[in-house]
């Protein structure tokens, strides 16, 4: 069976495969088709189009150097703040915008939907593995009650197949489409690039690491303690100047290695002050094939966090969040996790894979996947074609989504309620 979800991996990567492949142009921090102010040339000029009005640098309002760019879009139907982070400033700028435009794709879907109960349509239609998506624990998914539906690709078996428009689309404004609560509606999966494979693995990346992070929480203290990474033992030179630059400004800095048994590399990491005047402790998290880039992407996801709390700006952080007890709870929760970590890990003994070109990228997370016991894999392109824009919206059947956090409305799956049951 693995080895015909292999040979269905790879086929479905083929389809997403240029000719000839596209090679990955740009490699600082990320793997990109393009580099980030080519990027940008393509994608300023349509910023009205997204209804984008301001783009700020905030890199100065917190300590660290670490670029973070913040785009804002007054009329979004979800946040109208987005940040963005990278290795330089270009890199940040881009990202940001990126985060933008394509939560104005999956605000603004214009593709045929269906309107009807799981019991009505599933004898007409094929339907994704529903018992296996992300179920809203303040909901009561009824299958004779009609909800929307929107039609995908089956990434692992090839064909079309209908999934929860509620999974798929971002336009979070009240009231709410009828027969909308069932499942947990997130951003999770959403993703952008410069071409389609680089959005569809970008996508998978998230939904990936989100899943670690949830399995890694539920692990229990021993085996978190375990997965402390050695930061001397970290040789990439864009990571080794991202530590350098936070510990120069005084923080420390824990890493752990949260890899799934999917086998991408996943990690989070913690940046926290030694007192409360240098800003709230942040923790970050990134995944990617590539060893070095997912440690880029947790490190300077951690240092967007803290810049994003200085700014106060996001619609998901409130006042409660800078009251004087929630934040002394919160340093006090980051300084014991800071004198508790005890190096455990070589970077080097971390899983890591490189290819050249993105649709290898692609065919390879497919079959990570497949190997690890999932058996689809669905994705809507939310692409418009009069701005051809590759968006992309990845939802995975079986993986976790966060626990924890501002859009935690989640029901635990199948994956994490094992390993609670292994744990307890």
């Amino acid at each position: 069976m693995l080895q015909r979800a292999r040979h269905q991996a790879s086929s479905a990567a083929n389809e997403y495969r240029g000719q000839p492949a596209v090679p990955k142009g740009y490699r600082s921090g990320t793997h990109r088709a393009v580099s980030p102010d080519k990027t940008l040339a393509r994608i300023e000029p349509l910023l009205p189009v997204f209804g984008i009005t301001r783009i700020a640098n905030i890199t100065g309002l917190d300590c660290l150097g670490i670029p973070v760019f913040m785009a804002c879009r007054p009329n979004s139907r979800s946040l109208a703040v987005f940040q963005g982070k990278g290795l330089d400033p270009a890199a940040a700028r881009a990202s940001a915008i990126m985060e933008a435009v394509e939560t104005f794709h999956a605000e603004t879907i214009d593709l045929p939907l269906k309107y009807g109960a799981v019991e009505e349509i599933c004898y007409s239609h094929a339907i994704a593995e529903i018992h296996k998506m992300p179920f809203s624990k303040e909901g009561n998914f009824d299958p004779l009650c009609p909800i929307f539906w929107i039609e995908g690709e089956d990434l692992l078996n090839g064909g079309r197949k209908w999934l929860p428009f509620e999974l798929v689309h971002a336009n979070y404004t009240l009231p709410h489409l009828p027969g909308s609560g069932s499942f947990a509606a997130t951003t999770n999966g959403l993703a952008s690039g410069n071409v389609k494979e680089e959005a569809i693995s970008h996508g998978l990346y998230e939904v990936i690491e989100r899943d670690a992070i949830t399995l890694w929480k539920l692990s229990g203290d021993q085996t978190q303690a375990a997965t402390v990474v050695d930061p001397h033992s970290i040789d990439d030179p864009a990571c080794r100047d991202l530590i350098d630059r936070i510990k120069a400004a005084g923080m420390d800095l824990v890493i752990w290695d949260i890899t799934s048994d999917i086998g991408l590399p996943a990690f989070q990491c913690l940046i926290a002050g030694r007192d409360r005047t240098v800003g709230a402790p942040e923790f970050g998290s990134g995944c990617h094939l590539s060893r070095p880039v997912a440690l880029a992407r947790a490190l300077t996801e951690a240092a967007q966090a803290r810049t994003t709390y200085i700014t106060g700006a996001r619609d998901d952080i409130t006042a409660r969040d800078y009251a004087a007890d929630a934040v002394a709870l919160r340093h006090d929760n980051a300084r014991a996790l800071v004198a508790d970590h005890v190096p455990a890990r070589s970077f080097q003994d971390i899983p890591h894979h490189e290819t050249d070109c993105l649709a290898s990228d692609l065919e390879h997370t497919l079959s990570a996947l497949a190997d690890s016991g999932i058996t689809e894999v669905m994705h809507v392109d939310l692409s418009k074609q009069a701005l051809n824009i590759p968006v992309s919206r990845v939802v995975v059947p079986g993986l976790e989504s966060l626990l924890e956090g501002p859009h935690s409305d989640y029901l635990p799956g199948e994956r994490a309620l094992k390993l609670l049951e292994a744990t307890s």
